[in-house]
């Protein structure tokens, strides 16, 4: 039988979110005109619909967060809108963590519910009547 190497960990699709989540964290630091925004936000709709397709509920989460305008959609508590976020491009910002922090909630638990369902999977009956 060979071998599993127990230090190979396989990427998971909640692995690309938590990326994108620690890139936010740095761009939240610059500047609101920052072409940076840009290319970010493009490739995080590209990951969302690469892991649910372009017409899912979360791509159009993110689209309205890009613009600060999110809140109706994921429901986000008032204590979440910060009130210091009274300016757009900040507000968009928060509203950015806070959707992808929703989405990968959710995610990891899918994520934990299919490990679980395919531990085992490669097992094969014994030998012998069944």
């Amino acid at each position: 039988m060979t071998e599993v190497n127990s230090m190979y960990r396989a990427q998971t699709r909640s692995d690309d979110l938590k990326a994108q989540i620690q890139k936010l964290e740095g761009l939240a630091h610059h500047a609101a005109v920052n072409p940076t925004f840009d290319r970010f936000d493009a490739e995080t709709q590209d990951i969302l619909m690469k892991i649910y397709g372009p017409n899912h509920k979360y791509v159009e989460s993110y689209k309205y967060a890009t613009v600060g305008e999110a809140e109706a959609l994921v429901n986000l508590p008032e204590s979440a809108q910060e009130p210091q976020t009274r300016d757009i491009p900040k507000k968009g910002l928060q509203q950015r963590r806070q959707v992808l922090q929703s989405i990968l909630t959710d995610l990891q638990g899918l994520e934990a519910q299919e490990a679980e369902l395919l531990t085992g999977e490669d097992r094969e009956d014994p030998p012998g009547p069944s």
